[in-house]
């Protein structure tokens, strides 16, 4: 039961930007981000979309950092992950 956040690096709409996700399952994913206060619009098929202020917080709440990379191999062996080719295209 683990939920990781990657490091801000991610820029959209003048701000940079983390990934939230559970390598376990997206219930915890939902709990979590609800005690966080993320708004579910956040949620992205497999992970929040999070803006760069709000990482130490999600840090402070439980949230283990790890790099973008590991961040994508532990959501894909936890097979949450959504392929991109199954995501509908839409401005993000």
């Amino acid at each position: 039961m683990t939920v990781l956040v990657d490091p801000p690096l991610w820029p959209r709409h003048g701000r940079t930007w983390s990934h939230l996700v559970s390598d376990t399952s997206l219930d915890e994913l939902h709990a979590f981000a609800e005690r966080a206060g993320l708004p579910r619009p956040a949620f992205d098929l497999d992970h929040y979309d999070v803006p760069d202020e709000k990482h130490a917080e999600l840090v402070a709440l439980g949230a283990v950092p790890v790099s973008a990379g590991e961040l994508i191999r532990r959501l894909r062996a936890s097979g949450l992950r959504v392929p991109a080719h199954a995501r509908p295209r839409h401005a993000h």
